[in-house]
């Protein structure tokens, strides 16, 4: 079975954070490097609080654990498409959502993957995308969720 998960931001950090979440980082060897992927707009938002940090400890964990360790799907003309339409749903429907998180969920919606998440908030307002709530293992309610 190929790609099956994009992993958000805060599932992307776990193994870098000093205090993983335990359920996070099982469910991640659950289902291996090669059933995920990670967007660039996930890239860029961990890379801009490295920056920020500016920590040698940091930026050297990041490099041998996460960086180019995942495929990664760009933010590219159709994911803009999907965005667009997504970003001016949640506007009508009054439920603005940060444009990170909406770019995440319209790369999911693209490729047709499962968003991997512990920002269960943004993401269930949005509808027809698929996400799971990795806080939690499957059997302690994490499933899978579609809005």
């Amino acid at each position: 079975m190929g790609l099956r998960y994009l992993l958000d931001t805060s599932v992307f950090s776990q193994p870098i954070r000093p205090r993983p979440l335990p359920a996070c980082r099982r469910r991640w060897q659950l289902h291996g490097d090669a059933k995920l992927a990670v967007p660039t707009v996930a890239i860029a938002e961990i890379e801009h609080g490295l920056f920020l940090k500016n920590s040698d400890k940091l930026w050297t964990a990041y490099r041998t654990i996460l960086k180019d360790r995942l495929a990664a799907f760009d933010f590219t003309a159709s994911v803009a498409t999907v965005f667009g339409e997504m970003k001016s749903r949640q506007a009508q429907l009054g439920k603005p959502i940060d444009d990170f998180d909406l770019a995440i969920a319209a790369t999911a919606v693209a490729h047709d993957l499962t968003v991997a998440t512990l920002n269960t908030r943004h993401f269930r307002m949005i509808d027809g995308l698929q996400w799971e709530d990795w806080s939690q293992m499957p059997d302690e309610g994490g499933g899978i969720r579609i809005a």
